[in-house]
């Protein structure tokens, strides 16, 4: 019917849509391309994921998780009251009460801390879990368990899954960035690890400023002189394959570099911010006096400008405020006041960017550490960390907006209702974007792994 209609136009159309990795094209056979996984499972709600990585653990009970019990027994002992679990430290303090005052917001109602303004106004977007636990209470462990659904080290990052799974809609930038904001989490680079998944679905890591990548610009004075020596690489890489077969880490080198030769164009693009409006690089705090307000205005700019442009999964790590990022064991009143202060604005503003330029409803959100912290203080006045637990918020991509989900006791100490694990947090991630978790798997060590492992449960309560 195509080729007849149209004189033929809707036939030569579909023919180009239908080889390129956007429409689900399997292309092993063409230089550069990264073949798709399984592919949807149902109707997809997210197309994209943004990943706000709270490095270190944000307090709950100081941030989204109001609990007035604190004030009232403030400086007893918290053994008179509840059983302390061993804690990282066991320098165990006092009940110590928040230092900063909670107010409802938006026609939700939900209470947030003052230490976020600024997102307090988009409330009515959020939807908050409230009973978080991990499996893990020191952070390289943790911080793999987040990333991976696995506390060792050496196993696939969730972005690594969800480009497995679906593939890049872009052929010139990677489908998996991570926008280092200075501070790379304990547990280091394999955070962000292919793991056993070929690697060319490994997070490649940008700085927020400057070229964004080392080594962007090409040597040759001319692109046809560059595009000889690549064909040349190639040529030879392909005559190792003949000879030995295929190997994944010759694969994967002869697509990097020809993303990489792709790259050249698109990534100084996407990285200049000259095109953005002043007022909208303001509403961003890219004119902050505070330095790392500025550096993760820069990142939440990027991440929108990279979502625009295909990229399927974006991580944003924490600026560097001086401090030991939300790992506060001492002096939280400082060090949770300058962490919320380099990310509110920001962030803020990027949930209102996404929503004016409909880009919200198709992307998925996700505000999360690796863990929270206790309630009671870790000498005088700090909190050590609490698996038991914490608060995450996801918004946009589908998710139930002004929304709360679970709860902890009424210390905010542990979960006690509607118990989230990780691997939901990744089931339901998996979910929106149009994958069943229990299907999406990669042949390894004799058995089918996929993100969740044995587990996880898609959180449909908070599911639009």
């Amino acid at each position: 019917m195509l080729t007849q209609c149209s004189a033929g136009f809707g036939a030569v159309a579909l023919t180009a849509l239908s080889q390129t990795q956007a429409y689900g094209a399997i292309s092993d056979d063409v230089p550069g391309s990264v073949a798709t996984g399984p592919g949807l499972h149902h109707v997809a709600r997210a197309k994209n994921v943004i990943f706000l990585y709270m490095d270190g653990g944000p307090s709950q009970v100081d941030t989204f998780d109001p609990k007035p019990l604190l004030n009232k027994f403030n400086g007893q002992d918290p053994n008179q009251f509840f059983q302390v679990q061993p804690t990282q430290f066991n320098n165990n303090g006092s009940i110590l009460a928040s230092p900063w005052r909670f107010k409802q917001f938006g026609s939700s109602g939900i209470p947030v801390s003052e230490l976020f303004p600024h997102v307090a106004k988009c409330v009515d977007e959020l939807s908050l879990i409230r009973s978080m636990i991990s499996d893990f209470p020191e952070h390289t462990f943790a911080n793999y368990f987040l990333h991976t659904g696995n506390g060792l080290q050496g196993r696939p990052s969730m972005g690594a899954w969800i480009n497995y799974g679906l593939g890049s809609e872009c052929e010139n930038l990677p489908g998996f960035v991570v926008l280092n904001g200075g501070l790379i989490p304990p547990g280091g680079l394999d955070c962000f690890g292919n793991g056993f998944l070929p690697a060319s679905y490994q997070g490649s890591v940008f700085k927020p400023s400057g070229s964004g990548l080392a080594n962007i610009q090409r040597n040759e004075p001319t692109a046809a002189r560059q595009r000889r020596k690549l064909d040349l690489v190639h040529q030879l890489d392909s005559f190792a394959v003949e000879q030995f077969g295929q190997h994944d880490s010759l694969e994967s080198a002869i697509r990097n570099y020809e993303l990489a030769y792709q790259m050249q164009l698109a990534v100084p693009d996407v990285m200049s911010l000259a095109d953005e409006p002043a007022y909208l690089q303001r509403s961003y705090g890219m004119e902050s006096k505070y330095e790392p307000t500025r550096i993760y205005a820069a990142q939440c700019i990027l991440a929108r400008r990279m979502i625009e442009r295909g990229v399927r999964f974006v991580e944003l790590t924490c600026p560097n405020v001086g401090a030991d990022r939300w790992d506060q064991h001492s002096n939280l009143k400082d060090g949770h006041e300058n962490n919320a202060r380099a990310v509110d604005q920001p962030i803020a503003a990027l949930l209102t960017d996404l929503r004016q330029r409909g880009l919200l409803d198709e992307t998925l959100v996700v505000w999360a550490g690796e863990f929270g912290r206790t309630p009671f203080a870790q000498g005088k006045n700090g909190r050590d960390h609490n698996p038991f637990g914490f608060t995450i918020w996801l918004a946009g991509g589908g998710i139930k907006p002004g929304n709360i989900y679970g709860a902890t006791d009424e210390w905010g100490y542990k979960a006690i209702e509607n118990r989230t694990e990780i691997h939901d947090l990744h089931a339901t991630m998996l979910h929106l974007l149009g994958v069943d978790h229990t299907r999406s798997t990669f042949r390894f060590g004799g058995r089918d792994m996929r993100l969740t492992d044995v587990k996880g449960h898609v959180l449909f309560d908070i599911v639009a």
